[in-house]
């Protein structure tokens, strides 16, 4: 079954924050990497439970993208009933934990 992906208001910021902070305007390279999230985020439409579940939840699921240092978590839920996918936060995957009330 494919998945409709919708991106939340959050997860669209985090995005936009992440275009500007790796300079993805000024560098092709950096452009190519970007863009190559953004494909592998709705490249999950097909097989979204290949991603692991995150510790900070069991109903949340995360995409591990790019290469250390540069590792960043696509962490998103799956709609069964009604067929979405729903990306809910995008961070660098160094960080400490999130707190799962942060994404409501």
């Amino acid at each position: 079954m494919a998945y409709r992906v919708e991106i939340t208001a959050r997860a669209e910021r985090d995005l936009d924050a992440l275009y500007v902070q790796v300079h993805a305007a000024d560098s092709e390279r950096a452009r190519k990497w970007y863009f190559g999230l953004r494909a592998a985020i709705y490249g999950l439409c097909e097989m979204p439970r290949r991603c692991s579940r995150t510790p900070e939840n069991k109903n949340l699921r995360h995409l591990l993208y790019g290469r250390k240092p540069y590792v960043y978590r696509v962490i998103f839920r799956i709609r069964i009933k009604t067929g979405v996918l729903e990306i809910l936060h995008i961070r660098h995957g160094a960080r400490r934990k999130f707190r799962v009330s942060d994404l409501e």
